[in-house]
């Protein structure tokens, strides 16, 4: 699945802002059900590989996350702790929030989530690679371990902001 942020807004150059996807991202793993794969949190969209353990459904998960999060930064830039573009950023977020009536006011994620479903070793691959190497793509580190604001590493070396559940991956797949 990938998230975006409405209008491509560089949200997440912001590290409590990273620093709350990553605490968001393991709270729902504990306490609702979230398997998480792979993951990479860029400037303004996130990526990820998951699933919903049993008795769980993925989409409200997913509802969740994303109304917590987006409610969260709001209200921070609302009570403008410390972010110079605040009145900016919430000025593009009711721009787009008066085009969606599921919202009251705002709007930070954008509708949809790209989800995917990764049923052969092939594309599992394709999508652990593209996860990965996006932050070397976009010139921010040279090598995908690098970045620690993706599970790289954690498939390197067992070491990360996230304790992941690797997915197998197999080299001899092109």
């Amino acid at each position: 699945m990938t998230f975006t942020v409405v209008g491509w807004l560089d949200v997440f150059t912001r590290k409590k802002y990273r620093g709350l996807i990553i605490d968001s991202l393991k709270y729902c793993n504990k306490n609702k059900g979230l398997r998480i794969h792979a993951y990479v949190i860029m400037s303004n969209h996130l990526h990820i590989i998951c699933s919903a353990k049993e008795d769980f459904r993925l989409s409200d998960i997913v509802r969740d996350f994303k109304r917590y999060t987006a409610t969260t930064i709001i209200k921070d830039l609302i009570q403008g702790q410390g972010e110079s573009r605040s009145e900016w950023m919430l000025r593009l977020f009711k721009y787009f929030g008066k085009y969606n009536s599921n919202n009251e006011k705002f709007q930070f994620w954008k509708r949809g989530n790209k989800p995917m479903e990764l049923i052969s070793p092939k594309w599992i691959n394709q999508k652990l690679t593209y996860i990965h190497q996006n932050p070397v793509k976009a010139h921010i580190v040279n090598k995908e371990e690098h970045f620690i604001y993706s599970s790289a590493n954690y498939y390197l070396n067992d070491e990360g902001l996230i304790a992941v559940e690797k997915l197998e991956i197999n080299s001899s797949i092109g």
